[in-house]
């Protein structure tokens, strides 16, 4: 963002500008404080309805011992894991957000809590897609007359790779998060090597990489499973159970779709023009600025509330853990 200096910045979470940006124009901003308030009050609220939603559903698979019973159990599991480590983080970030993105916590809790947001945030992506890909093929196979069940040995071996992968996606913030004393005041960023003046390019790349893995691919995963799954319940040439229960799959369905495709989009999206401003397609705007000041930290907010509508969605709405309770 050349030619900004502000103390309205950007939200550095997913770090589409560099400290160097920073260095001419000031723009006020009264309104971007409000805003940044109201944040870190939701940010408060996610974490809190996140960590009783996801200790709850952890809770519910371990007094049970159904997590050990099948393969959609297991993701189930994992996914609020994932959820659980994914809210600790949002504290630091409410904290940032309501210091106009100062981070107070060091170099250390820079790197760790970067880390942990973006690992968590690939994990919780990952197991969403392979919990997709599982529920088409376990309904479509007793829809078909199989009888056969995924079995949850196979789905540990998938477990461990996604951990893996989200580990490997996000080791840029491990070894590149730092904090930039930018007008005197500390900001936790991804800052990639510049002596070689391919900083932007590096940062684009990496940002295409969360989008393509992070939503992109996942959401196209999810929706080519959901919609041969609806082609299948619909079909008349499988037997199926009542109009009443195609209705409530459709149903489920629309909603899972829907809520990972509504909360990710506009963070995707902003990212999206961030990397080809950093690739100089289109050039830096008053708009961009005013767009990363105002929208850019609600639509983080917005991607962050997904972990708390996860184990609504895909635990505390069947019926056998609402009985449970």
């Amino acid at each position: 963002l050349s030619g900004i200096r502000s103390r309205e910045r950007p939200a550095p979470f997913l770090f589409l500008c560099n400290f160097s940006d920073f260095n001419q124009t000031d723009v006020a901003g009264d309104g971007a404080a409000v805003v940044r308030i109201i944040i870190s009050i939701i940010y408060s609220l996610v974490c809190a309805l996140g960590l009783v939603g996801n200790v709850l559903v952890l809770y519910l698979m371990k007094s049970k011992q159904v997590w050990k019973k099948s393969s959609i159990n297991l993701f189930v599991t994992c996914l609020a894991l994932t959820d659980f480590q994914f809210v600790l983080t949002l504290p630091f970030w409410a904290v940032e957000n309501v210091l106009d993105f100062t981070w107070l916590f060091g170099k250390a809790m820079c790197k760790i809590v970067s880390y942990v947001t973006a690992m968590n945030m690939y994990a919780s992506v990952f197991f969403l897609t392979a919990m997709s890909v599982t529920r088409y093929w376990s309904l479509a196979s007793a829809l078909k007359g199989r009888r056969r069940r995924p079995r949850c040995c196979p789905a540990r071996c998938i477990t461990v790779l996604i951990w893996i992968a989200a580990v490997s996606a996000a080791l840029p913030h491990a070894v590149f998060s730092t904090t930039v004393s930018v007008s005197g005041e500390d900001l936790c960023l991804v800052k990639f090597p510049e002596s070689d003046g391919s900083a932007h390019f590096w940062l684009a790349l990496y940002h295409s990489q969360k989008v393509l893995l992070g939503f992109v691919v996942p959401l196209g995963i999810i929706s080519a499973c959901y919609l041969l799954l609806l082609r299948s319940i619909t079909s008349k040439d499988i037997n199926t159970s009542s109009a009443k229960r195609r209705a409530k799959v459709t149903k489920s369905v629309t909603i899972v779709v829907l809520s990972f495709f509504l909360c990710w989009l506009p963070n995707q999206a902003l990212t999206v023009w961030g990397i080809l401003i950093k690739l100089n397609v289109v050039h830096f705007s008053y708009e961009y600025y005013t767009t990363q000041v105002y929208v850019f930290p609600v639509s983080v907010c917005l991607a962050h509330s997904n972990s708390c509508l996860n184990p609504v969605l895909y635990c505390l709405m069947r019926r056998e853990f609402r009985k449970a309770l």
